[in-house]
């Protein structure tokens, strides 16, 4: 049996963030952690498990940044785990199967950029290709593929996980050493909270995210078509066969994205639209209706069996929903469950995909002095 290695908290130097709550001086409970295995060169990786007053569990692992495990309970007090993912670390780094970036941290650009190129100060930059003819989620070797350097706080918030990384100057083609901080904050008020901040070197474009993968009624149960959204946005932004932006806005109203009222995912999935089509189902991101840089809510998800409900915030303008499209059996998760068609749903906000070439796009730049923060709020909460 292996040994559980465990933390105390610690007062937190040398970080500007102002974004985890004060520090508790005095120690308050502990952050256990454990062996989570090695990467293919012989990194050592570990898994952190934060728990809130109230019983819910977030377990999370350095390698990637990804949330291995959410424990959520339902309106009688039954936890369950509503994240895909793996038991095993070998799950996350191997190749056939891939994992399609369960409960990770993306970087340094969240989303697809076309053909892989972009042009910024007059330069072009060419990067890896690994999203058919395009660029998704940082390349090849992302952030969630990295190992991470991690320290666990108390916060009077919640307990919380700093996780650190440094990407070089022209990792995966992007320019600039950019310095990255993701603090993961499981709240006493039921959210997972995550503050990212970057600052560069060099002029680069950064968009960071997370990808977990949800299904409100527990990871591996079944579809989450009768999962009810609501979304708050007036646009998406429409793209071509490729997935690629078009560069013009869509109004919602009146087509299958309109979610302004609570409307089960699988309601009109299979509607005869352009769009569905592109993606195989709902693979778009939104343009949410609040002011840019504002923290705000970007979605509301309810399961009606467990009364599970997640409401997703952010500072970002954008949401991108995904409804596990591309899901097919092939990855067998925890406690042996394949995750099949349509299993999960994503909500990642972040930036319009496609923004360093796309000029009437919000601007994705970084400049040296500049410093990149993005905070998104997993908040849960039941329905009676």
């Amino acid at each position: 049996m292996k040994t559980r290695k465990f933390f105390r908290p610690f007062v937190l130097l040398g970080l500007s963030l102002g974004l985890v709550g004060s520090v508790l001086a005095a120690p308050a409970l502990e952050i256990p952690s454990a062996p989570f295995g090695k990467t293919k060169d012989g990194q050592e990786v570990r898994i952190y498990t934060l728990r809130n007053a109230n019983g819910m569990e977030a377990r999370i692992t350095n390698y990637g940044g990804i949330i291995v495990k959410l424990l959520v309970p339902d309106r009688d007090g039954k936890l369950a785990d509503v994240a895909l993912g793996y038991d095993k670390l070998e799950d996350y780094t191997r190749t056939k199967p891939a994992s399609p970036y369960f409960g990770a941290l993306i970087g340094r650009y969240g989303n697809r950029i076309a053909k892989g190129k972009f042009t910024l100060d007059g330069k072009q930059y060419t990067l890896a290709i690994n999203n058919g003819p395009n660029a998704l989620h940082g390349g090849l070797v992302g952030f969630d593929k990295v190992v991470w350097q991690a320290k666990p706080i108390m916060t009077r918030n919640g307990p919380a996980l700093i996780l650190t990384y440094t990407s070089k100057d022209g990792e995966e083609g992007y320019p600039g050493t950019l310095k990255v901080h993701a603090v993961y904050t499981l709240t006493n008020k039921n959210g997972l909270r995550l503050d990212f901040t970057a600052t560069t070197d060099k002029d680069t474009v950064v968009n960071l995210t997370n990808h977990n993968y949800f299904n409100l009624a527990g990871a591996g149960s079944g579809d989450v078509l009768g999962q009810q959204v609501q979304i708050f946005s007036k646009e998406i932004v429409p793209v071509d066969q490729n997935l690629i932006p078009t560069g013009k806005l869509r109004p919602v109203a009146g087509t299958p994205f309109d979610f302004s009222k609570p409307t089960a995912i699988g309601a009109r999935i299979a509607e005869n639209d352009e769009q569905l089509k592109f993606g195989n189902g709902y693979d778009h991101c939104f343009v949410i209706d609040k002011p840019m840089g504002r923290m705000g809510r970007m979605a509301r998800v309810v399961e009606p069996a467990s009364g599970r409900v997640l409401e997703v915030l952010s500072t970002e303008p954008a949401l991108q929903f995904y409804s596990g499209n591309f899901l097919d059996g092939t990855n067998v998760g925890k406690g042996g469950k394949p995750y099949n068609f349509r299993n999960a749903f994503v909500m990642e906000p972040e930036h319009y995909p496609d923004s360093p070439n796309q000029p009437n796009f919000p601007s994705t730049k970084l400049k040296p002095g500049q410093t990149y923060r993005h905070t998104m709020i997993y908040q849960f909460s039941v329905q009676k």
